[in-house]
């Protein structure tokens, strides 16, 4: 039946800002920026891996009320709307250091799994996002 996932979607309250963060400060690169008059269709993915984006979205119009955008966007604020955005890395203490370097807030430090390192950040809307070091 289905052979891939293309696109995965996360609200942030301000698209321009969320540029900044996942390209300017975490390397990641803008694969779509379409004005949809209704819309903004921004998605943005890892360097070299074409086949999966994310799409950075608004919450509002025409997917849902203003009213129930509001509470998503609170609920966003509180840290609690959704499960986490996972990359992996080649090295998570260097990333981490990196990042670091770059003005990124982390929640948790690189830290050892049964799976391999991985540490947690939140954007700056309060999305959850870990990397990982897989063992070998």
């Amino acid at each position: 039946m289905f052979n891939a996932i293309t696109h995965s979607q996360l609200y942030v309250l301000d698209q321009d800002q969320a540029l900044d963060f996942y390209v300017g400060k975490l390397g990641l690169e803008v694969t779509a920026d379409v004005d949809m008059g209704f819309m903004r269709w921004l998605t943005v993915g890892v360097p070299g891996s074409p086949d999966r984006h994310v799409l950075l979205e608004r919450p509002g119009p025409p997917a849902m009320t203003e009213e129930t955008a509001q509470q998503v966007r609170e609920l966003l604020t509180k840290g609690v709307l959704g499960g986490p955005l996972i990359l992996t890395t080649d090295d998570c203490r260097k990333t981490y250091e990196t990042l670091l370097g770059r003005g990124v807030e982390f929640t948790e430090e690189p830290t050892e799994r049964p799976y391999g390192t991985d540490c947690g950040l939140r954007d700056p809307f309060g999305n959850a996002i870990r990397f990982t070091q897989p063992h070998a």
